[in-house]
């Protein structure tokens, strides 16, 4: 963890449908994010960006939620923060910059667009590995070849953990 005061914050990417694996895992990602103590960035526009960040509110996390159009969302939407960018996909740079790494679900071309912004500015990409999607092959595939940041798979809640805690993202007490 780096010694400031501000608590580290994730951006969670991607896409899954409910009733995938992949949408159950974004789920329980957000309410762990929430109990290290950790911001969720999210656009809140996928089924799984979106399950996110309601289990991480709903575990009394910190949800900030990035949206491309100029209007407030409903009363109801999954967020502590809303900031309505009015920038359409050009969103995907504020998402790729607002966290200290950046969490990919499977992902479609949206997705794609995110994780090579995240690259190019050096975010640490964690990819959700064996539930199909881009992220799947993100490991093997990167970028580009020129290494910009690490990627750290996970395919459980465990594993999530422990590459938060290889990037020192968690307070000492959350370790």
């Amino acid at each position: 963890m780096i010694d400031t005061i501000r608590q580290p914050q994730v951006c969670v990417l991607g896409s899954a449908e409910p009733g995938s694996k992949a949408y159950d895992l974004a789920g329980q990602a957000g309410e762990l994010l929430a109990r290290l103590g950790i911001t969720v960035i999210s656009g809140c526009g996928s089924p799984a960006t979106r399950i996110a960040a309601q289990r991480a509110q709903a575990a009394g996390g910190m949800v900030v939620s990035i949206i491309t159009n100029a209007d407030m969302p409903a009363p109801d939407w999954p967020a502590t923060v809303v900031i309505p960018c009015g920038m359409g996909d050009a969103r995907n740079l504020i998402m790729a910059l607002a966290g200290d790494a950046c969490i990919v679900i499977g992902g479609r071309a949206g997705t794609i667009s995110e994780v090579c912004l995240a690259w190019l500015h050096r975010r640490p990409l964690l990819p959700l590995m064996g539930c199909g999607g881009w992220s799947d092959g993100l490991l093997q595939n990167p970028p580009d070849e020129r290494q910009n940041s690490p990627i750290l798979p996970w395919d459980s809640m465990e594993a999530l953990e422990s590459q938060l805690n290889t990037l020192r993202l968690l307070k000492p007490e959350s370790r």
